[in-house]
């Protein structure tokens, strides 16, 4: 168990990484100081500048067994934090106000505790994926070649969740994190005198068309198979001028649902819609994708293992708040591994994730380092 003298050192470790966020793909300093951290543990190999920035601690007993692994984030938001904490960000514009800090350092107690202990048998990966807010990182992690020392049979994470009991856990079998994918549709026509707009070809009447069709495309609704909801995000069309019919405008749209092959039906039929409209109206047309997530979906032996550990632990739990719209970069582990991602409250009044004053609770890393342990000795000893 961790004392309090290791609580005192991992809260203060929260905070330093909560002055210094990076964002997606820059997670240089992060990265460097997880590495110096559990260096100093011992672990049987490091691996550093996985999948971009990413760090990774192996734990091997010498036994066979299985592999698991334990996953947080590296990287923070460009959004401008609140000043509303001793600890707040040092970088103007950057924070860690989706708890990545607090997710760090939960599972850098975990490797203190198997570091201190060795399981039985098997290994435990404690994995610090990079870039988890754009959706390139896990697939970048687990396409490095490196990433084939430390392919595991079970994968667990823990984001921690604003709107819930205080150290109550959400999980459930099936559809955790919605399948989601960012498309930028520019459409390019040509520019005309606004006293003669016939003379060019506008986008504009087109994205009035498409707009109200893409978002009953996408309507939202209760959260099961057939769920779809396009969000529109931004809209320019055109020049801020009074002389200039527009020659071209963007549209973002954010596509989610609740799988990987309806997200591609949507995604599909999104396009086809839109190259039809740019085709009737003369436009040029290009599509381009971002921040593509797979969903996360957990396997019903993974979820079996964390509830059992809850129950050891005395943590309350249950299926509140879960499956959730947002998006998480997890779902590609689960792919090779048997996963689950686990959701763990922060507080009934919590400000909400990527809110400016969003901040993990100190007195929470206890709670996911010891879970995070418990499965582990559950499945290795």
């Amino acid at each position: 168990m961790l004392g309090n003298a290791d609580l005192v050192e991992l809260t203060a470790l929260r905070h330093a990484l909560h002055r210094a966020p990076e964002v997606s793909g820059q997670e240089v300093e992060t990265a460097r100081r997880i590495a110096t951290e559990l260096s100093a543990l011992n672990p049987s190999e490091l691996i550093t500048g996985i999948g971009g920035h990413g760090v990774a601690a192996v734990f091997d007993s010498g036994e066979p067994g299985p592999a698991v692994l334990f996953r947080a984030e590296l990287d923070a938001l460009p959004i401008a934090e609140d000043p509303h904490v001793e600890w707040v960000s040092e970088r103007p514009g950057v924070s860690h106000v989706c708890g990545h800090d607090g997710h760090m350092v939960m599972l850098m107690g975990l490797a203190r505790l198997i570091a201190r202990k060795p399981v039985a048998k098997g290994r435990v990966i404690v994995l610090f994926q990079p870039a988890e807010e754009t959706g390139a990182g896990a697939r970048a992690v687990i396409e490095d070649p490196n990433f084939a020392r430390i392919a595991p049979d079970f994968a667990f994470a823990i984001h921690g969740l604003p709107g819930r009991p205080r150290g109550y856990v959400g999980t459930k079998r099936g559809l955790m994190n919605c399948a989601s994918v960012g498309l930028k549709i520019t459409l390019s026509g040509k520019t005309a005198h606004a006293a003669d707009p016939g003379a060019g070809r506008s986008p504009l009447p087109v994205f009035a068309r498409l707009a109200p069709v893409l978002e009953a495309l996408g309507p939202g609704g209760d959260l099961d198979d057939a769920f779809r909801l396009v969000t529109l995000t931004h809209l320019s069309v055109g020049e801020p001028t009074f002389g200039i019919a527009p020659g071209e405008g963007v549209l973002y749209a954010t596509l989610r649902t609740g799988g990987d092959d309806s997200l591609a039906a949507l995604e599909a039929e999104i396009r086809a819609r839109v190259a039809e409209e740019a085709k009737t109206a003369g436009l040029g047309l290009e599509i381009e994708e971002h921040d593509r997530f797979a969903a996360s979906v957990n396997a019903a032996e993974a979820v079996g293992i964390a509830r059992q550990a809850m129950d050891s632990l005395g943590i309350a739990h249950g299926e509140e708040g879960v499956p959730m719209r947002a998006s998480e970069d997890f779902g590609l582990f689960g792919h090779g591994a048997k996963s689950a991602m686990m959701c763990l409250g922060v507080g009934l009044d919590a400000p909400a994730l990527h809110n400016p004053d969003y901040d993990f609770p100190d007195d929470l890393i206890g709670t996911g380092a010891h879970l995070f342990e418990r499965i582990a000795r559950d499945l290795l000893g």
